[in-house]
């Protein structure tokens, strides 16, 4: 039988671990928290008592941890899964990293001899439990070929942006974005009540105006009913996220991303002159 190991098993990683026992999989499974294992271990989950002892047998192993630290420590740590994960099995990354830690990551696993595939998820918990993720992935195309039976209980949409970290810079991209409209949203919503707008009328013409997007439509609900119960993602990720991204804006863009100046050179050029052909 096809072995996976799954490691990290929050809000994301329980649901995709959970995909692989569905299809069919044989599972090892390993957590910081052993608790959060426990339903997973009675459809048949093996438990390891280390990242190192759930690679040992796999084919497979994939990881959903929270950040640069987490996953080097997953990996390469003391009981790392790259200590004792068979020469040839495929390293799937699916944690939200920096891009040079992605990079310095696949350099050294592809030393040891796995195969590495840089694998970022779009997508909510209930998605990650369904199968219905987006997959962001950076990867040889041959290597990818090897991995597809692997994506395929967690996704149909498999989007291969090219080479190793190109999956991560549009996660970064994508997460960054998303932390823009969000505090964006947060702050027309704030603009509106102090000027006592109608806030019924406000979410409708957020809704079905130019700057609706899935996730501020989302939150703009949640926002104005004081609905803040049940939350799928923590400030404190968003936050790693977005860092990681404006790190990378900086080192490929020639000013800040999204300083103030920039901003104010931005807002004067579009008030003082027509937009060119180069800077739409």
């Amino acid at each position: 039988m096809t072995t996976v190991a799954f490691i990290g098993l929050g809000r994301m990683g329980h649901g995709m671990a959970g995909r692989y026992l569905d299809a069919g999989f044989a599972v090892a499974v390993w957590n910081r928290s052993k608790a959060k294992t426990e339903d997973l271990i009675a459809r048949g989950a093996r438990w390891a008592s280390s990242p190192a002892d759930a690679a040992m047998e796999a084919d497979a192993i994939v990881t959903m941890v929270a950040d640069d630290e987490a996953s080097r420590a997953v990996w390469l740590g003391k009981d790392g899964v790259a200590t004792r994960a068979r020469p040839g099995a495929i390293a799937i990354e699916c944690s939200t990293v920096s891009y040079n830690h992605a990079l310095d990551l696949a350099r050294e696993l592809r030393r040891r001899g796995l195969i590495y595939i840089d694998c970022p998820v779009t997508g909510l918990p209930d998605a990650a439990a369904s199968g219905k993720l987006t997959l962001l992935v950076g990867a040889e195309p041959a290597d990818l070929e090897l991995a597809r039976p692997f994506l395929a209980p967690l996704s149909t949409t498999v989007r291969h942006f090219g080479a190793i970290g190109s999956g991560t810079v549009y996660k970064l991209i994508n997460n960054l974005m998303g932390a823009i409209q969000i505090a964006g949203v947060a702050e027309g919503l704030a603009i509106a009540e102090q000027a006592g707008l109608d806030m019924k009328l406000v979410l409708e013409a957020i809704e079905t105006g130019v700057a609706a997007s899935p996730q501020v439509i989302r939150h703009s609900r949640r926002m104005v009913a004081r609905d803040f119960s049940g939350a799928t993602f923590t400030a404190a990720l968003r936050h790693k996220d977005a860092a990681y991204a404006v790190a990378l804006a900086e080192s490929l863009l020639s000013d800040a991303p999204l300083d103030e100046p920039r901003c104010r050179r931005i807002a004067a050029l579009k008030l003082t002159r027509p937009t060119t052909t180069k800077e739409r």
